[in-house]
């Protein structure tokens, strides 16, 4: 919250800055000015607003005011007045009175210019930046008033002497700020899905900004029900956006990861994880919206899809390629399988572990056509698997852990096992027959 009230300080200084043009009400007596176009005043009401105006003492100062109020409630110098007290307060630090009279400003309506309006909206929005722990209510009116700054923007006339290019740059920072703002408040009111409105709304100016990313991220997370695949998305953005630093870069990735693996069940395939993370940060870094054809199966459809799992429906799942095949593969991978039939193609002995390629059968016609391996097993502290011959039939225990897709179709397993009936059996030494040697005679 700290840094985004610096930033919020920020924005608001410059666009208070930037957009402020000194009104003044006329001088005469009878006439009014600024805002308040050619409502009457008197010159009592103007020295007193005068007065209250030099007064550089706060608390001197609010009491004036007061006394302006209690004396002339329905003066055409309000706007001036009002502007006096939320600059008091604010400058006070009494952030909540600073809203009530940035509030009483933008009630008077056509008696307020668009420039004293947009101000007191500008200073409401940091105002409430600088609230620690907003009740609900509160928050909720931030995000109405920030709303209502945005749509005056662009009504705020160009301060003379000021360049038009950098009057637009100067508008669409305070269309960014006050759509933060909007944001911010959403979430704060529990609004999740005002504050996804609102981040994209800021993306939609400043796409690879970090902070808006990942805080829509977390917009989408709180939705009900929470769109998952579109949180993702938006802290991938974060994770693979231009201006984050590499450490706040790891931190975001690192965050990625365990959403997703949480949102998949606690999957046991770090291998998968690191590929779906990669392959989401680079999908995301290309769109501000996740599309409707990204897919990551959540644990309700991996539990799905491993009920009646077998070794054989993985691999015609995974043959098969598209969805299915990502489908399986997820729900799949990290698992162990017992006695996996294989004809053995190739055997990789004299080394820990023992590697084993062999082609996945279940009928003899199979085993007799088998000519290429489509499995690779690493068998560690079983060297004897290490002498099994060309074309032997053998049941392998494994954990899934990899696999390549055609044309060169290879399932990769690790903590292989060959079964102890299919390992080659140690053939009896031949015994010699032992010749007692010959009596000696008596």
């Amino acid at each position: 919250m700290n840094a985004t009230c610096r930033m919020a300080s920020l924005a608001v200084l410059a666009a208070l800055c930037l957009f402020c043009i000194t009104v003044a009400p006329a001088m005469a007596q009878g006439t009014g000015g600024g805002a308040a176009g050619q409502q009457k005043y008197t010159m009592a009401e103007y020295n007193a607003w005068q007065a209250a105006d030099a007064e550089k003492n706060p608390a001197a100062q609010i009491k004036m005011l007061d006394d302006f109020v209690a004396k002339y409630p329905n003066s055409a110098l309000l706007n001036y007045i009002y502007t006096l007290y939320y600059k008091n307060y604010g400058a006070q630090k009494n952030f909540p009175k600073t809203i009530e009279y940035c509030n009483k400003l933008i009630a008077l309506g056509d008696k307020a210019s668009v420039t004293e309006k947009y101000q007191a909206y500008s200073v409401w929005a940091f105002a409430y930046f600088n609230i620690p722990n907003p009740d609900p209510q509160t928050a909720k009116a931030a995000h109405d008033a920030a709303l209502a700054g945005v749509k005056i923007v662009d009504s705020v006339p160009k301060p003379e002497g000021v360049d038009d290019a950098k009057f637009a740059e100067d508008k669409k920072r305070s269309i960014i700020f006050f759509y933060g703002t909007a944001a911010n408040a959403a979430l704060a009111a529990k609004d999740c899905a005002g504050a996804v409105e609102s981040y994209k709304a800021v993306l939609a100016v400043t796409p690879d900004d970090l902070t808006s990313n990942y805080s829509l991220g977390k917009a989408y997370g709180c939705t009900n029900p929470p769109q998952q695949a579109d949180a993702l998305w938006a802290y991938a953005r974060a994770a693979s956006s231009k201006n984050a630093t590499e450490t706040q870069s790891k931190s975001v990735k690192t965050y990625l990861r365990k959403l997703i693996v949480n949102f998949q069940g606690g999957t046991v395939c770090d291998a998968l994880s690191d590929a779906e993370m990669n392959e989401l940060l680079q999908l995301a870094s290309s769109s501000v919206d996740c599309p409707a054809s990204y897919k990551l199966p959540s644990s309700a459809n991996l539990d799905a899809a491993r009920n009646n799992m077998t070794i054989a429906s993985v691999f015609t799942d995974l043959k098969a390629g598209g969805d299915k095949a990502k489908l399986t593969w997820t729900a799949s991978c990290g698992l162990e399988f017992p006695d996996v039939p294989g004809k053995v193609l190739e055997v990789t002995g004299g080394t820990d572990p023992v590697v084993i390629k062999n082609a996945f059968v279940t009928t003899d016609a199979e085993f007799e056509a088998a000519t290429t391996a489509n499995m690779e097993f690493k068998i560690p502290g079983q060297p004897e698997a290490g002498k099994l011959a060309k074309d032997a039939f053998v049941h392998i225990t494994g954990t899934l852990t990899s696999y390549d897709p055609d044309p060169a179709f290879m399932i990769h397993w690790e903590k292989g096992k060959v079964s102890a009936d299919d390992l080659p059996k140690e053939k009896a030494p031949v015994k010699k027959p032992v010749r007692k040697p010959a009596a000696k005679p008596q």
